[in-house]
């Protein structure tokens, strides 16, 4: 029997249950593993990484003890997508200007004249 695997795509977050193993995803419902920004749109530092990482934690104790389906898969990667925003509306991630496409797609570069 093949285990399904759940996922959650959204332009910076990438959700799957599973677990990586030799480079290859191996489904797991008991493990989430994140693809943070895949196309490298912003320049990341440890301590935002770690901020990014936390709320995934907070998020998934929140569904300790419940099914976790693929909505509630979704929801978690639309949270993760709102404290990214908020990380570089507050400044604290900031664009990558190696990136193949510049969209902008989390608004404007913040500046420090800006904050």
């Amino acid at each position: 029997m093949t285990e399904t695997q759940l996922k959650c795509t959204t332009r910076h977050v990438r959700l799957f249950t599973s677990r990586l193993d030799n480079g290859e995803l191996v489904p797991d419902p008991s493990h989430i593993t994140l693809d943070l920004d895949p196309d490298n749109e912003f320049v990341w530092t440890e301590s935002v990484i770690k901020k990014v990482h936390v709320r995934l934690e907070e998020l998934i104790s929140s569904q300790s003890g419940q099914e976790l389906t693929e909505y509630k898969l979704r929801k978690i990667g639309s949270d993760l997508e709102g404290i990214i925003r908020e990380l570089v509306q507050a400044g604290e991630l900031s664009y990558n200007p190696e990136c193949r496409v510049l969209n902008y797609s989390m608004g404007l570069p913040r500046t420090p004249e800006l904050l």
